[in-house]
């Protein structure tokens, strides 16, 4: 009788829960209640993934995220194209005590999110147990290109034409070090930390490109929220 009970309850715990969230009666904490904006300030959960993708579908959340964690945003217009290249929901990519060299980038507002999501929980605390510093500066090599894959005459066109994608290629450190691919992936400490960074991004970005991909991305790590999932 007694292990009867037990089970009914364990049964109709969660419903009772799922009952009371759905009526308002009872919220989680804001970290693990699926409607909560996303707080990038937050440690990672198995929820974060789901508020990243679902700002692609609800443009709106991905604001609301920025707003909830205490960041600023600067939105730029839409822009439309006759090329397949249209520029929708763009903000101007900042870092939070860092700076993007050779400037500011353009991308998507989801890829901004992951983007703070990684400088917070990936890039500095590997930056913190590598090198007992912080990274201070992060050298891109772009992110809007109105082009297909590769650069190819054909195909499908590249996450780039819609900045949907940002390719990073150095790191400078408080103390003035700098961390560059190639030239640092198979290097001591300076390897490490870029193959750490790289397993990192793959937390918040859909596609990691790196050196162990192929030729055409030796030079940089390609990070983008595209369709695709690869870690490489």
């Amino acid at each position: 009788m007694v292990g009867r009970l037990v089970l009914l309850l364990l049964l109709l715990g969660p419903l009772g829960l799922a009952g009371a969230y759905w009526s308002g009666f009872w919220r989680p904490p804001p970290a693990w209640d699926p409607a909560a904006p996303l707080d990038i300030r937050a440690e990672p959960n198995l929820l974060t993934s789901w508020k990243l993708a679902r700002m692609e579908l609800q443009p709106e959340s991905c604001a609301e995220a920025f707003a909830a964690s205490g960041r600023s945003l600067r939105r730029l217009p839409d822009r439309s194209s006759d090329h397949g290249c249209p520029l929708e929901n763009v903000v101007r990519l900042e870092g939070d005590g860092v700076t993007l060299q050779p400037s500011r980038p353009t991308v998507t507002c989801p890829m901004a999110a992951a983007w703070a999501l990684f400088e917070r929980h990936a890039l500095q605390p590997a930056a913190e147990r590598h090198f007992n510093s912080w990274v201070v500066a992060v050298r891109h090599l772009g992110s809007y290109a109105c082009r297909n894959v590769y650069g190819r005459a054909e195909g499908r066109r590249s996450e780039h034409a819609t900045a949907n994608a940002l390719d990073i290629a150095g790191f400078t450190l408080a103390d003035g070090r700098e961390i560059r691919l190639p030239r640092d992936w198979d290097r001591g400490e300076a390897g490490a930390f870029l193959r750490e960074l790289r397993d990192g991004a793959c937390h918040s970005f859909k596609a990691v490109l790196g050196p162990d991909y192929n030729a055409a991305h030796a030079d940089h790590f390609h990070l983008d929220r595209g369709r695709w999932s690869r870690c490489s």
